[in-house]
């Protein structure tokens, strides 16, 4: 078996910050939600893996290398425009040849990996296998309807009335039947191949799609309240370790990790959460389900329920929670309360201000 990973897609509900970051790169628990993928499929006994790349292609190669870092060995697949999940399988075939694949979607997240529905599809050898959840609004996904045996009866694309709760998860296996499927269908109303039809025309020809829940919780980290969701559910798992520097004036409390060469300086740092490499926490305090990358500096700050990327500066900022602060962002406190706010922001940013 092979896998097919998307890592093409524009992140456009994570701008700004996908304007100059890969929205795979965006990191969750300060690893790229990338990463957590392709270790899942590796654990998963694949590792020969194709990597859908799109405008941000120099960025994931520098992430993701040869795949030696993982186990694995990468082949690059360069689609030049986004036409949809069955398009990128298109451009792949040459790559996939008549082998078994699973397609993983790139900023999508899966705690439990995916070893159980590779075991599963092994054994069972349908035509394809999806996995599916229950979501409380099945309107933003692609959704199953199923037989009572499990088997998958009808599929529709973000549905205005859906058939039924059960969303279908980024992650797919495929027999070589999915490549005749996609030759027969057409592009949709939006103008792209869509893999929901791909699945819906292996349904109508009588081929063998089945459908099973996922092992574990799953989060297509989209926009940024998926991203500090996913990131609030990795930290309950991590383990407490002090590798850098923590003052005698300073206070841990609970599972937090202080990475090699961080400082704590007079701060409370409450878990879960993780400092990065080389960051500096001074008369601050860091909440629970908080990442700090590497080179940040946060002083004289609160800080909870955030994301904090590479070599950003919070400073005397007062309280920030349910934040995600890009590379190498400023944020300092106003002496005083400021009759105007001043702002350098860039496009699509957003941003909520105290009246």
């Amino acid at each position: 078996m092979k896998a097919l990973v998307l890592a093409g897609g524009t992140g456009s509900r994570l701008r700004p910050i996908t304007h100059t970051a890969a929205k795979q790169l965006v990191p969750v628990a300060n690893k790229p939600v990338l990463f957590y993928g392709i270790e899942s499929i590796v654990e998963a006994g694949v590792v020969e893996i194709g990597v859908v790349v799109g405008d941000t292609a120099p960025e994931i190669r520098a992430a993701l290398g040869d795949g030696s870092r993982f186990g694995a060995r990468i082949t690059y697949v360069h689609q030049p425009r986004p036409l949809g999940l069955a398009h990128a399988v298109r451009l792949a075939r040459g790559w996939l040849g008549e082998d078994d694949f699973v397609m993983y979607l790139g900023d999508n997240f899966v705690i439990g990996g995916i070893k159980g529905p590779a075991e599963d599809f092994r054994a069972t050898a349908p035509d394809a296998r999806i996995l599916v959840t229950r979501v409380p609004d099945p309107t933003r996904f692609g959704v199953a309807e199923l037989g009572p045996d499990g088997r998958v009866i009808r599929l529709q694309e973000k549905p205005r009335e859906p058939r039924s709760d059960l969303a279908v998860v980024g992650v797919y296996f495929f027999t070589s039947a999915v490549h005749r499927a996609i030759e027969a269908i057409e592009p949709s109303a939006r103008g792209e191949l869509e893999i929901t039809d791909a699945l819906q025309w292996l349904v109508d020809s009588g081929h063998d799609v089945r459908a099973g829940a996922i092992d574990g919780y799953w989060k297509d980290t989209g926009d940024v309240t998926d991203m500090l969701e996913v990131n609030r559910r990795v930290l309950a798992d991590i383990e407490g370790a002090v590798l850098g520097d923590v003052d005698a004036t300073s206070v841990l409390v609970g599972p937090v990790r202080i990475e090699a060469g961080a400082r704590i300086v007079r701060s409370t740092v409450v878990g879960p959460a993780v400092v990065g490499a080389g960051s500096l926490v001074q008369d601050s305090r860091i909440g629970p389900a908080t990442s700090i990358a590497e080179g940040c500096a946060i002083t004289g700050s609160d800080v909870e329920y955030s994301l904090i990327l590479r070599d950003a500066r919070i400073e005397q900022a007062g309280r920030i929670e349910g934040s995600l602060i890009g590379r190498s962002v400023r944020v300092t406190g106003a002496a005083l309360a400021p009759r105007a706010h001043r702002l350098v922001l860039g496009d699509h940013s957003r941003i909520q201000l105290a009246s």
